[in-house]
């Protein structure tokens, strides 16, 4: 088979966008969501992020998925399709793909970021038996659009890596896991791939890194709403915090305000006033301990067939109940 692509896309961005942050800065406390952290500069600082010593999680995920690629592949013999949620630049995927236990796939990669698509594209299309398909959708548009293509008799595995369930509150990645698990069939899987609690001072250097990478990608939240929507925001006059919340498990990134300023966004119609020191949260990223991970699962409807864990990740495999 040789490498074929097909992009769908199923996003409006800038309006959606206007909508959201319309939404969002209007509540107390302020908020901003986290996708669209995730435009071409905030991708970029994103794949800066995952290289620094401090922030772990992909290199600790990646020897995760090298050391145990047979044994995902041996347990799903008739697998046919992937489908990955955040599929960022596609290494990830391309680590699971080097097994050679493993014959003609599907492989459908689902990210908000056309540029993430792009590149990942790229580092899957050295596999000839691999067609791929990139939606830019969010994860349950793309997931739809994914699961309605699957080959008749094959299996399915939905590929949900770096980490990326952290940035749903409980509530919320219940929502989610039940609906990847409505969207599969019994013999169908899930690979979750998911940050452990460790000590505070290591959550926040990969937080809050001493190079200000993290605070570059925060704060180009920003930018992108100076750029698309005409908003006003002095970017100098707000700091990148971060905060480990032990009660919730999670850090909480903000943006905090340093001074009394006034602020537009003529596209979502706001005009706002922020005093000194408050503060726009404008990601989660909640932690997990083992069991927590494979309690999620069996409440979405999955069972756990296999953990692995090193240094403080978790890489699960699960199976459609």
């Amino acid at each position: 088979m040789s490498p074929s692509v097909a992009l769908k896309t199923a996003r409006a961005d800038c309006g959606q966008f206007a909508e959201d942050v319309a939404c969002y800065l209007s509540r107390t406390p302020r908020e901003m969501p986290s996708q669209y952290l995730y435009d071409e500069l905030g991708s970029a600082l994103f794949e800066a992020i995952c290289r620094l010593p401090w922030y772990r999680i992909t290199r600790l995920e990646q020897e995760l998925l090298r050391r145990h690629a047979d044994d995902i592949f041996a347990r799903l013999p008739a697998l046919s399709t992937l489908v990955e949620l955040g599929s960022g630049n596609g290494e990830k995927l391309a680590t699971l793909m080097k097994t050679p236990a493993r014959g003609p796939m599907t492989a459908h990669l689902v990210d908000v970021s056309p540029n993430a698509l792009a590149a990942a594209i790229r580092a899957l299309s050295v596999y000839p038996d691999l067609a791929l398909v990139a939606h830019r959708a969010t994860y349950e548009e793309g997931l739809v659009e994914a699961t309605r293509e699957r080959r008749p008799g094959g299996q399915t595995l939905v590929v949900f890596l770096g980490s990326n369930l952290g940035n749903f509150d409980p509530p919320g990645a219940d929502v989610l896991l039940r609906g990847v698990r409505a969207a599969l069939t019994h013999g169908d899987s899930l690979l979750l791939g998911a940050d452990l609690v460790k000590p505070e001072h290591e959550l926040l250097l990969a937080y809050d890194d001493p190079l200000g990478v993290t605070a570059a990608f925060n704060k180009n939240l920003l930018v992108r709403a100076n750029r698309e929507l005409g908003a006003d925001f002095d970017v100098d006059g707000f700091a990148h915090r971060a905060v480990w919340n032990p009660q919730a498990s999670r850090i909480e990134m903000h943006l905090v305000s340093l001074r009394r300023q006034e602020v537009r966004v003529p596209a979502a119609g706001l005009d706002i006033t922020f005093q000194p020191d408050e503060a726009i949260w404008t990601e989660s990223s909640y932690k997990y301990r083992p069991g927590d991970v494979r309690a999620v699962l069996d409440r979405a409807g999955f069972a756990a067939l296999d953990q692995w864990t090193a240094d403080g990740f978790a890489l699960t495999l699960a199976g459609a109940k």
